[in-house]
């Protein structure tokens, strides 16, 4: 795997995809990869900071709409500020459907560099059929394919392929960063 130089790494990355695409397992694997690496970093999961009505929600099938979204998104983005503030680094993993989402986050954490993790519909329904998440049915999957925004060119972040292994994933996160 490719050695980032300390400086090179952003201060707050987004890990973002759909349901299946691997956020929580390649934003910890950045962080323990950047961590081994000397740079200071925390790995946050959006998931452990949805409000209980928001999980309930989705653990009855129902998609969440913008409304439910917001203050998640607000707390997502305070979490990561108040990472950052301590002067370390940090990994969000976040499904960031949508540029307006991401646009949100940005507006606390401006710095904000983007991972989306993409793959083939097969795949990601492979993938959600074959593991088991507190709240986050399989039968979610096509209303976040519905809802997904790739990032635009005026974006800062890199598009990696899931149908790798992590360390391949966190390899390619770094020769973006390298290149870029």
């Amino acid at each position: 795997m490719a050695d980032v130089a300390p400086q090179s790494v952003p201060t707050a990355v987004l890990v973002m995809g759909v349901s299946g695409s691997g956020k929580s397992t390649i934003g910890e694997a950045l962080a323990e990869h950047w961590n081994a690496a000397g740079v200071r970093t925390e790995f946050v999961d959006a998931d452990d900071l949805h409000p209980a009505a928001n999980k309930e929600k989705m653990h009855r099938g129902i998609p969440l709409t913008d409304d439910d979204r917001w203050p998640w998104l607000d707390r997502c983005a305070e979490r990561m500020a108040e990472v950052l503030a301590t002067g370390s680094r940090c990994v969000l993993a976040n499904s960031g459907l949508k540029r307006a989402y991401r646009d949100r986050l940005r507006r606390t954490v401006p710095e904000l560099f983007t991972v989306f993790l993409e793959g083939s519909r097969e795949l990601l329904d492979e993938r959600v059929h074959t593991r088991h998440h507190e709240f986050m049915p399989a039968t979610l999957l096509d209303s976040q394919l519905e809802t997904l925004e790739p990032l635009a060119d005026d974006e800062s972040g890199v598009v990696v392929e899931i149908g790798r292994t992590p360390d391949a994933i966190v390899a390619d996160v770094d020769a973006a960063l390298v290149g870029a």
